[in-house]
């Protein structure tokens, strides 16, 4: 890899790097918030799952963000990828789990701007739209599956003792489904915008054709890992335990509930099977990892009348309502620097 590529790709890295800090560990958030799964074990096993998932199932919500803004110079992306990754620090370090995906959609849109280009109304709003979808799906998936968990613990009475290792065991096999559901849905967050410029070639590892923008993604799953072990333990705690009272169990279904909707939103066989049955298709769209988990966690909470930290929810609702306006206009400004202080070019 040429020195000058890397460098470009820096910005994409930092912002897995963001990503991981913020977003990928919010599938373990529940399970170490409740004490039931050790951090380390959780960063471990997350950062694994996310690199498979990025890797093997990446290019599906890719295309979707694409659409919105084919950024063919490779300056241009690494200003994008840039303020996106500065957009999601700024929020982390004020503790806040911010959405990855509304910061770069709010970049590309800051690109658009600035080259010109006219922005997609129907992507961006199918875009949107399941900014509103994903957290009050994930609200309704949690509520079906506690009521689910709560008859079957009832009628088959576990003792105390089994029932908190069968619990620890399904946060961890909930928790890898999910890493590697949001590494398949939210490494459009981190490399996307390099697809259409990387000089990469097709090449061979392990026996296994890696194209370009594989290469990319794996290259994006590792910076996501190295933000999962370095920063991520305490975005992890605002969402375990940050918002409502977790036992076990409720971590469980929350953790669930959250894989299940990153998954519907990242499965290409799953709509197209649905496209060739005549229904609707799911769209493959980079979905917060972060809305999802809160939606879940509000969920239990009404169900079981829980004593809710509003105060905490309104400023997260804050953080996503202004995330996007944020790295907008901040990659508007990065982008007439990057162009006309340092002679890059970005169109």
């Amino acid at each position: 890899m040429e020195i000058a590529t890397l460098i470009f790709l820096s910005s994409g890295l930092f912002l897995g790097w963001s990503l991981g800090a913020n977003d990928a560990a919010n599938v373990f958030g529940t399970a170490v918030g409740s004490r039931m799964v050790r951090f380390g074990t959780a960063a471990a096993i997350c950062s694994v799952m996310v690199i498979l998932g990025a890797v093997i199932s990446g290019a599906g919500a890719s295309h979707t963000l694409g659409s919105l803004g084919s950024i063919s110079a490779m300056g241009g992306a690494f200003t994008v990828a840039l303020t996106a990754a500065l957009t999601v620090y700024m929020m982390t370090k004020w503790g806040l789990p911010v959405s990855t995906g509304q910061a770069i959609v709010g970049a590309i849109i800051g690109w658009n701007l600035f080259s010109g280009t006219d922005t997609d109304t129907k992507v961006l709003s199918k875009i949107v739209t399941t900014w509103v979808v994903c957290p009050l799906l994930s609200f309704i998936t949690a509520i079906v599956l506690y009521k689910l968990v709560a008859w079957g613990i009832n009628r088959g009475r576990p003792g105390l003792f089994s029932l908190d290792n069968w619990t620890r065991i399904g946060l961890i096999v909930a928790g890898a489904f999910g890493s590697y559901s949001l590494g398949a849905n939210n490494i459009a967050n981190v490399m996307g915008v390099f697809v259409s410029s990387a000089p990469f070639e097709p090449t061979q590892l392990l026996g296994i054709a890696f194209t370009p923008a594989m290469q990319l993604f794996l290259l994006g799953g590792l910076a996501i890992s190295v933000g999962v072990f370095t920063y991520s333990k305490r975005v992890m705690m605002t969402v375990g335990d940050g918002l409502i009272p977790m036992t076990p169990v409720t971590a469980w279904v929350v953790v669930m509930a959250h894989s299940i909707v990153l998954f519907l939103f990242s499965s290409q066989g799953l709509s197209d099977l649905l496209t060739d049955a005549g229904l609707p298709a799911i769209p493959l769209v980079p979905v917060s990892s972060s809305q999802a988990v809160i939606g879940a966690v509000i969920g239990i909470g009404v169900l079981k009348q829980l004593p809710i930290q509003w105060r905490v929810l309104v400023r997260v609702v804050i953080g996503w309502c202004s995330t996007p306006l944020i790295s907008a206009l901040g990659c508007l400004l990065c982008l007439y620097l990057v162009q006309n202080v340092f002679s890059v070019t970005v169109l």
